[in-house]
């Protein structure tokens, strides 16, 4: 970073002439980001206050937005989190991510004659072919903002959390029709502006679809795939009615954090709130999605293999799928290679009724709660685990006992809960069984 102030005139003229508040990012952030231009990183990382005159204003006294120097001035919203460096003259900042403004590419758009600076969420979404968001393209839930006449909640002053489904998470193209305007109120997070870094795992937000009879929530959530930690955004219909179904929606963020003038906005890789998938589409959506792996073990058996037959034709199930990182485990890889084993450890995963988190719970209140699995005089049972108002659920199968990651994913013909471990594989001895099980350490 100083190397791109020490080549930039305009820069050390500001330094040595104006009171600033500077954000410096890290030489490890510069080399996690190694193509972004020179002068786009100078203009963005070199912020002034709006307030006259100009100030060096430390990290407790900076409001939760502040004015840059690119053209319009767009925003950098401000989350509490670094330790700072400061004098009279100027205040730094250190941080650990290159900031990516949002730059108009091009002259302007259609309905646009010139350029688009310092957007809104709905200016964006109108004019977002000219942005800089690589090949994503918002078409098809602009229209249906557009045909719904939903633009004024994006257009809506203050400080808000957008996501905005790409058009590639518009198949089938049936899909569209099951947005209405609740569901498009359920892609906004109204008085938070919540960027995915800042933002901890799990905290639930109410969303603009949020009233007397639908009750929707979304939170964001991260995994690993091998190297790769993904970030997901999910949405909780806790309270639906005949259109929209209770129940977790999951979508990729395939660009996270881009800054408008009332907040910022995610892309997603599919529309919230949207129950159209069963449970096997859901597997196998994505190639690296959240349970690919589980995927790829329930194909390994044939494709006409009968536990894909089942999770493809029946109509009320619950599947206890384990994450991605639950099938990297040595005693897990070892059964892998017989098939007959694999074949009853993956029926001990699946129940032959819907079985939402709360129904789970109910069912425990007064005793453990036991279901039947596809796998026969097996059973699975359950504990819940209270932390303040927290409640994590952990279920024991084929003597492993695994925690509930993410419940309750929707899909048309039942639910899907991701957990820790693959059940009836032990991993433990007798001893760290004793001491870690919730359901024999007390």
């Amino acid at each position: 970073f100083l190397a791109l102030l020490e080549r930039n005139v305009i820069a050390n003229t500001s330094l040595h002439y104006r009171q600033m508040t500077l954000f410096a990012p890290t030489n490890q952030a510069f080399q996690r980001y190694l193509q972004i231009a020179t002068k786009l990183l100078m203009c963005v990382v070199l912020t002034i206050l709006v307030v006259l005159p100009n100030l060096a204003t430390t990290l407790t006294n900076l409001d939760y937005a502040i004015s840059s120097e690119l053209d319009g001035n767009p925003p950098l919203w401000v989350t509490r989190r670094r330790d700072k460096m400061h004098d009279d003259i100027y205040v730094l900042h250190v941080i650990d991510q290159v900031l990516q403004p949002l730059q108009p590419h091009g002259t302007g758009s259609s309905s646009s004659p010139g350029p688009v600076y310092n957007p809104n969420a709905m200016q964006f979404l109108e004019h977002s072919d000219v942005f800089n968001i690589g090949q994503h393209r918002l078409r098809s839930f602009r229209q249906k903002v557009n045909q719904l006449q939903k633009s004024k909640v994006f257009n809506a002053d203050g400080r808000h959390t957008f996501f905005i489904p790409v058009d590639e998470g518009f198949k089938p193209t049936t899909r569209s029709d099951l947005i209405d305007e609740k569901v498009v109120d359920g892609h906004v997070i109204p008085h938070h502006v919540l960027f995915t870094q800042a933002t901890p795992d799990i905290k639930e937000f109410e969303t603009l679809a949020f009233g007397d009879n639908v009750k929707v929530i979304i939170s964001f959530s991260t995994a690993m795939n091998g190297r790769e930690e993904i970030t997901y955004v999910k949405s909780n219909t806790v309270a639906g009615d005949a259109k929209h179904s209770r129940g977790v929606v999951l979508a990729d963020i395939v660009r996270a954090n881009i800054p408008v003038k009332n907040g910022v906005v995610h892309l997603i890789q599919r529309p919230l709130m949207v129950i159209d998938t069963s449970v096997i589409d859901f597997l196998k959506e994505k190639e690296d999605g959240p349970l690919c792996k589980f995927y790829e073990v329930i194909m390994d058996l044939g494709a006409n293999n009968q536990f894909l037959n089942e999770l493809t034709l029946a109509k009320d199930i619950t599947l206890f799928a384990p994450s991605n990182e639950a099938w990297n485990d040595i005693s897990v890889q070892n059964i892998l290679r017989n098939h007959q084993k694999l074949k009853e450890i993956l029926n001990l995963h699946l129940v032959r009724e819907r079985l939402p988190m709360d129904a789970i719970i109910h069912n425990n209140m007064n005793q453990i709660y036991q279901a039947p699995t596809a796998s026969p005089r097996k059973y699975l049972y359950f504990n819940v685990l209270n932390h303040g108002a927290n409640q994590t659920l952990t279920v024991e199968g084929g003597g492993v006992n695994a925690t509930v990651t993410l419940p309750n994913i929707a899909a048309t013909n039942g639910f899907i809960h991701i957990i820790d471990r693959v059940l009836g594989v032990p991993y433990t001895t007798v001893f760290e069984k004793l001491k870690t099980d919730p359901m024999l350490n007390n």
